[in-house]
């Protein structure tokens, strides 16, 4: 078996600058997450405030939907950080880009849901959400011609 090998573009530089950013939207979310909670007054381990105590609290219905923001990026941003390593192979300035436009879109949505009204989150999945597809879709692509290169 030989191994096969890949060349990084010399812009993948920008790929890792903007794989840089998922970090520091986990850390600016995790902040956000800790004051909501000493706010609402939600102990450890709890992970949300109890319904009936977000339906009367607006600081535990803020912490409830910054939790949220948090968790429901930590869903997502896995495969989004790996779409944007593979598509950065064969796209790297627009794999940064987009990379850069997910992490401004989960910063918008994050925003918006830590007001305590769910329904403001949307603003930033207008960016983030068919980015998602998009990334995923050339990382595939990508894998494609990688395998039909050593066939």
């Amino acid at each position: 078996m030989s191994l096969a090998t890949i060349t990084v573009p010399a812009n993948y530089a920008y790929v890792l600058l903007a794989a840089s950013a998922f970090p520091l939207l986990n850390i600016y979310q995790s902040y956000r997450v800790g004051r909501a909670r000493k706010a609402a007054g939600v102990p450890y381990p709890e992970v949300y405030a109890e319904k009936a105590v977000a339906a009367t609290s607006i600081d535990a219905m803020r912490f409830n939907c910054t939790q949220r923001a948090h968790l429901n990026t930590l869903e997502s941003a896995p495969q989004v950080i790996l779409a944007t390593f593979l598509t950065g192979l064969k796209y790297p300035i627009l794999s940064a880009s987009l990379a850069a436009v997910w992490v401004f879109g989960r910063v918008l949505y994050t925003q918006g849901y830590s007001t305590g009204e769910p329904q403001k989150r949307h603003r930033g999945t207008v960016f983030f959400y068919p980015i998602t597809y998009v990334l995923t879709g050339t990382a595939i692509w990508t894998a494609i011609d990688l395998v039909r290169a050593i066939l």
